[in-house]
């Protein structure tokens, strides 16, 4: 879930034009490469298999079905977001984040912010916490002014990650390693770091826990904010990444299979995996509206019955990259198009296949 797969693309087309005609096919191939994904000069990357979505034929609609309440053209690579009584969009491009006045269906204001903000957005403590891989910083916004009144100097994991705040704090990972931070957003000064899973990148809170996956060993790791302490470490699909937290559960989705792994918060026990087929770099989960939504570039909206555990409706088509619910309506940023969209739930449900 990021801009450097346009990026990338763009490169790929670019050098395939100075080159014969066989390579050219070779580097158009790769330029549907992994956000992020690297390889020795002159090399070309393989291309990335299609991912397959669900088996069940009879749940897959075109997302051309599916009609926006409104769309909200922002030029660049609209990406990570978060919601409060406004929108809040990530768009790297530009140093940036856009806030959408819900009210009015507007774009309110663009806000300059470090470099190539990245690694998710929240929200918590009257401020907006911006983690931006350009310059290594989170910028902090205040929610009423919009004004950035904070820059904090930092390491940043991945641009694959999160952030997350919850119990008088804001939680990232720092390094590969498995280093989780504690910020007090009292003084914008990291209070602690707790050792996880190497390879974790993305946390989440809720629960009255820190939950965060490690995308290297398969697991996802509970902390206890009250004693700073990894209190249990469970098993899940391969290479999970984004989680999202509600109805009870914590919901992983996992790159390295396509599936969503439900965590029963009380027992710490996965009590169902989801074949969802989605399998491969980005996407995002996120829960609301008495679903779990995912999307993913080719399969820009899954929804997932939580009381069945299984995908009730899987959209297919252009479009995708970040998920968020609240105010009511489904968020869907459209990376490649430059694009928001705000969906209505229930018209989402009303959406029937063929």
């Amino acid at each position: 879930m990021t801009f450097w797969r346009s990026r990338f693309r763009a490169i790929a087309l670019a050098t395939a034009a100075l080159i014969t005609t066989a390579v050219a096919a070779q580097q158009a191939a790769s330029s549907q490469a992994p956000a992020g994904a690297t390889s020795s000069p002159g090399a070309a990357r393989p291309p990335r298999p299609p991912r397959p979505g669900v088996r069940n034929a009879g749940v897959r609609i075109p997302i051309g079905r599916l009609k926006p309440d409104a769309v909200f053209e922002i030029p660049g690579a609209p990406d990570w977001m978060a919601i409060d009584q406004s929108v809040w969009i990530a768009n790297a491009p530009k140093d940036a984040v856009v806030r959408i006045d819900p009210k009015t269906n507007a774009i309110a204001s663009t806000i300059a912010v470090g470099r190539k903000p990245c690694s998710g957005l929240a929200t918590g403590f009257g401020s907006l916490w911006v983690p931006n891989c350009g310059d290594r910083t989170i910028s902090r916004i205040d929610l009423k002014t919009g004004q950035v009144v904070a820059t904090i100097a930092t390491d940043i994991a991945d641009s694959e990650g999160g952030i997350a705040t919850g119990a008088s704090s804001v939680w990232f990972l720092t390094d590969s390693k498995g280093t989780l931070a504690r910020l007090d957003p009292a003084t914008n000064t990291i209070v602690a770091e707790i050792t996880v899973a190497r390879g974790s990148y993305a946390p989440a809170f809720g629960e009255d826990a820190v939950w965060v996956t490690s995308t290297e060993t398969n697991v996802v790791t509970r902390v206890d904010p009250h004693t700073n302490l990894p209190v249990e470490t469970i098993a899940v699909g391969k290479a999970p990444r984004f989680l999202a937290v509600g109805g009870g559960a914590v919901w992983t989705l996992n790159q390295g299979d396509g599936t969503v792994s439900r965590i029963d918060s009380k027992t710490n026990k996965v009590v169902a995996t989801i074949e969802v087929g989605v399998q491969g770099p980005g996407g995002e989960i996120a829960y609301g509206e008495g679903s779990v939504w995912v999307t993913t570039f080719e399969y820009p909206i899954s929804r997932i019955d939580p009381a069945t555990n299984t995908v009730a409706q899987q959209f297919f088509g252009p479009g995708g990259d970040s998920i968020r619910v609240g105010l009511g309506s489904v968020w869907l940023t459209n990376l490649e198009a430059g694009n928001l969209w705000r969906l209505d739930p229930r018209r989402i449900e009303a959406t029937l296949p063929d």
